[in-house]
């Protein structure tokens, strides 16, 4: 008869297999594990914010980034990175989407996805109300600071250009490739805003949570409708999510 260690209640073989099977479940639930982490950083950003403290991280940042980064060389290239998450700029990238971008309506998919995500930030913002930091802006901002409409804006769009190349692009180098360099577009749009004074970190954090919650849900239930995808429980869908699985898969 086989023999149990008497510290674990499983068998040598289960034991051997808990890694894979936890890896298994990871990258089946990573979907869920993604929007659960972002809405505990967005809810606990957000109390902060209501209840008035000084945070801790919007310190460092205006430390690290204000204090320390600011140069005359340094400025015209930060404002250069936030002017890629303008409406005129946006606007243009998606004329081009439109264009190239496979699947049945690229154009569409990522037009109302930038819509709805810029409708969640006013929304958003009108519940939180907090005010714009003062006293060292180099850019002229009006409205509420929480979250920041440019870091929502970058990563609901970018974000997903990455998932759309990471979904579509066969060549494993040019999808790393792209990927990085749309990831660090979007992590440069949100320095460049707390660079130029517009925004506390914590603003740029909490955009990009929001709009990480927000491309997991509408990346599962829009993409059949635009770009032809599978809907969940489809056995084409459950082909399409084993190949992306087995590359790294998009969220």
């Amino acid at each position: 008869m086989e023999s149990f260690d008497e510290r674990s209640p499983l068998a040598p073989e289960e034991r051997r297999e808990a890694p894979r099977r936890l890896r298994d479940s990871v990258r089946t639930n990573r979907r869920a594990l993604l929007v659960l982490a972002c809405l505990g950083i967005f809810l606990f950003l957000m109390v902060e914010v209501l209840e008035g403290e000084a945070m801790r991280i919007d310190q460092l940042a205006y430390w690290a980034i204000v204090e320390n980064l600011r140069a005359d060389w340094l400025t015209p290239i930060m404002e250069a990175f936030s002017a890629l998450a303008t409406p005129m700029v946006l606007v243009g990238m998606l004329l081009v989407i439109a264009a190239f971008a496979p699947g049945r309506r690229p154009g569409w998919f990522c037009t109302v996805n930038l819509a709805l995500a810029a409708l969640l930030n006013v929304v958003l913002k009108a519940i939180v109300q907090r005010p714009r930091p003062e006293g060292f802006r180099l850019a002229v901002e009006t409205g509420f600071s929480f979250p920041s409409g440019h870091s929502m804006a970058a990563m609901a769009f970018f974000g997903l250009i990455v998932w759309m190349v990471w979904r579509y692009e066969r060549d494993r180098g040019q999808r790393l490739l792209l990927t990085g360099a749309f990831s660090f577009i979007i992590v440069m749009i949100g320095v460049s805003r707390v660079y130029l004074g517009v925004h506390y970190a914590s603003d740029v954090i909490g955009g990009f949570c929001a709009s990480l919650i927000w491309l997991a849900a509408y990346t599962r239930l829009a993409a059949p409708v635009f770009l032809g995808e599978p809907k969940a429980g489809d056995s084409r869908y459950n082909e399409r999510a084993g190949q992306s699985g087995s590359r790294g898969g998009a969220v």
